[in-house]
């Protein structure tokens, strides 16, 4: 377990880069904490840290959204905060997302825990009482 703190917008690149080298080869993230938290906002900074070039947003309508890296990595970020049924998930081919080699960040993981592969890693988000963030990577 690894735990890192974002004391102000103006870390977090920093806190982007420590989290791909704490995270080395994994390829399936489960994003947990609240709406506002800064979600979305740490999977900007991940994407950046790694590349990317394209306008960098929620997926909250539309479920996934795909970047290209410089170095033709792709990243899927999903967002299910709008499923009713984890079997809305299947409709659009889960497993050609989760067991590819592409990175895949997931907000709203509660929502389909049932078909998150084995290996995801947990990624907990917390705002503390100063408005920092504490990411918890298990």
């Amino acid at each position: 377990m690894s735990v890192l703190k974002i004391n102000s917008l103006k870390e977090i690149n920093a806190v982007a880069k420590k989290f791909l080298s704490l995270v080395g080869n994994k390829r399936v993230f489960a994003l947990y904490g609240a709406m506002g938290v800064g979600k979305t906002t740490f999977v900007k900074a991940i994407c950046e840290a790694m590349g990317v070039e394209d306008t960098i947003n929620s997926p909250t309508f539309s479920i996934v959204n795909e970047y290209h890296t410089s170095k033709e990595e792709i990243i899927y970020h999903f967002d299910f905060y709008r499923i009713e049924d984890v079997k809305e998930a299947y409709d659009f081919g889960y497993e050609d997302y989760f067991y590819g080699n592409a990175m895949c960040f997931i907000e709203w993981p509660e929502k389909i825990e049932s078909i998150l592969p084995s290996d995801a890693v947990e990624v907990l988000f917390q705002e503390e009482k100063n408005g920092s963030r504490t990411i918890t990577i298990r």
